[in-house]
């Protein structure tokens, strides 16, 4: 298969192990493996680290291999983020997946195909993997288009990764012209976002990926959903208790494989339904302050799990 790759790992040799298998499987003809290093002190980090590294060294099909193996651990922001850019700094397009997402072997053509259609479309951020409507869908479509960026396997372009900034340093004026509600419909959606995006621009989350939301609002990018979901989060497991019903119904959802030739969309307007649903399941199950909080909370915990 004609496609690059960037596997991001770093000391879970579990789930490694299992998504690297399906990676195997798809037999991508580009392989970039970029790895953070253990913590100083831990022991443990350097056994399971190195446990990892053995794992993803098994590539045994025709493939170009590159590795980005840190010495020293950088922490979620910087470890991923810096991965990804080196990852686009050698490729145009390509499919990002990490330790603990495991695709459906049709991931790989859904995501190809669509990387080649969208390649030059100004108006597509990101193709994902994942769907949170549980069955739900408006049309037989293969994919809807929606303005939130899933980051449990996704696949994108260069063209939009280099507007990514992991310092938000564009934020505080964000902030200061309340663009926040040109964006969004109601006044609890940008109250979250702007609690989000404080926390994170202040360095109390340490994490990448709610900075590539203010990259979707401020360039207006809209992503590419599958009509099923090609994606489970093996790494999810106990901590999606702010989802609905609090009975973390997002750890090892069911994939479905998605059916080629894929049917493409007639339009491309935003499944505002759809969004409504991830909205009511990521962010309104509980009051804004309590999800805040939370949300700092999993971080941490889901840190700590990862660096174990």
């Amino acid at each position: 298969m004609k496609l690059s790759l960037l596997f991001l790992v770093f000391n879970r040799p579990d789930t490694t192990g299992k998504v690297f298998e399906r990676i195997r499987a798809a037999r991508p003809s580009r392989l970039f493996i970029a790895a953070d290093g253990p913590r100083s002190g831990r022991e443990d980090d350097v056994r399971k680290c190195a446990e990892v590294k053995k794992i993803v060294s098994g590539v045994d099909w025709p493939c170009e291999v590159t590795t980005l193996f840190r010495e020293k651990n950088l922490g979620c922001r910087r470890a991923v983020s810096s991965a990804i850019t080196w990852f686009f700094e050698n490729v145009e397009e390509g499919i990002i997946l990490e330790d603990d997402c495991l695709p459906d072997i049709s991931f790989f053509k859904y995501a190809g195909e669509l990387l080649e259609r969208y390649r030059a479309d100004e108006r597509i951020g990101m193709v994902c993997g994942a769907n949170f409507q549980f069955g739900s869908r408006r049309t037989m479509d293969s994919y809807y288009f929606s303005r939130y960026p899933h980051v449990w396997g996704w696949a994108s372009w260069r063209r939009v990764w280099q507007k990514y900034d992991a310092e938000m340093k564009i934020w505080p004026e964000i902030k200061s012209g309340g663009w926040l509600n040109d964006h969004f419909n109601n006044k609890s959606q940008v109250e979250y976002w702007r609690k989000i995006f404080d926390s994170v621009y202040e360095g109390k989350i340490d994490t990448w990926d709610y900075q590539l939301s203010l990259t979707f609002i401020t360039n207006h990018y809209m992503s590419v959903i599958p009509n099923v979901n090609l994606i489970s989060n093996l790494g999810y497991c106990g901590e999606a208790t702010h989802t609905a019903g609090g009975g973390g119904v997002l750890s090892e959802m069911k994939t479905l494989p998605m059916n080629f030739p894929m049917i493409h969309p007639d339009f491309m307007i935003k499944d505002a339904l759809a969004d409504k649903k991830v909205e009511t399941l990521f962010f309104k199950s509980h009051g804004t302050f309590e999800l805040i909080k939370h949300n700092i909370k999993v971080s941490i915990k889901k840190m700590l799990k990862i660096k174990k």
